[in-house]
């Protein structure tokens, strides 16, 4: 019998995309014997994730979870909204926002984290749910907000199930006040982000990048107009106040009225709220963002199968 070295545990991981557990399993089961543990593990439908780990995952579930001052939330992506639906999928999703709690929104601290009730870590019990499901999927990103006094609060829209939906959102409310009170002004406040999607919180932490380059394209549209210079400088500065009352959370126009800075509707709270509020951070995740999704061409896949046929 072959000795079971981690070295081989490794190698049978990365020809099959089992988790580590099973591959330690299947090379016991077999004696050591590689090729049999590869055999092994595909009579058990665990070696399906290497599989499926090209295909393109842009479905799936945004995931929160709160803990007193403090909140996570979670990307976990999967091949087709079909696996949204699925209680298993759910529940793992559910988990991993449970667990990136004490990760600290940590991805990297996450996947290695261990996974109630299973012996695997994040990262296998996902090799795992990719051979059980059949689908590739892709814990993407994970992220936590926390305060020393006060609220996070959180939002999902298009809610599938408790704390899992398509959108959410995490607002931070640092204050010594009421905390019903900041928990429904929070509430708001993450509906609001859920819909205008601010790209920061105020015009000091917005991206120098993008901001310099909505400024290039202010300028050029003013030098257009034959204006003086000087003319031209009050236009461009005028336009990029502007432009932060579209894109920073706190000068944007509170969506439930249509006409109330977001700061002001805070200042406001606060006078019921029994105390000042700071919001202090937001996280939005809208599922699939970014992703590139693949585009099917129905026509050339009939094609092709016929060709293969």
């Amino acid at each position: 019998m072959a000795e079971i070295t981690a070295a081989l545990v490794k190698e049978l991981r990365e020809k099959t995309g089992a988790g580590m557990m099973d591959c330690k399993k299947a090379l016991t089961e077999t004696q050591g014997d590689l090729e049999a543990a590869v055999d092994w593990l595909r009579t058990k439908g665990l070696a399906a994730a290497a599989k499926k780990a090209g295909r393109v995952a842009a479905e799936g579930l945004v995931g929160v979870a709160a803990q007193g001052p403090k909140a996570a939330i979670v990307e976990v992506n999967s091949e087709t909204d079909f696996v949204a639906r699925n209680e298993t999928f759910q529940g793992f999703v559910a988990q991993v926002a449970e667990l990136a709690l004490a990760a600290g929104g940590d991805i990297e601290k996450l996947k290695p984290a261990a996974y109630p009730g299973t012996g695997r870590n994040v990262d296998e019990e996902l090799a795992h749910q990719i051979a059980t499901i059949g689908e590739n999927m892709n814990l993407r990103r994970a992220a936590q907000l926390s305060v020393s006094q006060g609220v996070v609060a959180s939002y999902m829209h298009n809610q599938t199930a408790p704390n899992l939906g398509k959108i959410g959102v995490l607002v931070a409310l640092e204050s010594a006040g009421d905390a019903e009170k900041l928990q429904a002004l929070g509430k708001q406040l993450a509906m609001h982000v859920a819909a205008a999607n601010p790209a920061s919180l105020s015009a000091d932490d917005l991206d120098p990048a993008l901001l310099e380059r909505e400024r290039n394209v202010l300028v050029e549209q003013a030098k257009a107009s034959g204006r003086a210079d000087d003319i031209i400088q009050k236009m461009v500065e005028g336009r990029v106040r502007k432009f932060y009352e579209e894109v920073c959370f706190l000068e944007q126009m509170f969506v439930m009225d249509g006409k109330t800075k977001v700061s002001k509707v805070v200042e406001d709270a606060a006078k019921e709220i029994g105390a000042p509020v700071k919001v202090t951070g937001f996280v939005r995740f809208a599922l699939g963002e970014g992703i590139e999704k693949e585009q099917g061409d129905f026509a050339a896949e009939v094609a092709a199968a016929a060709k293969a046929s």
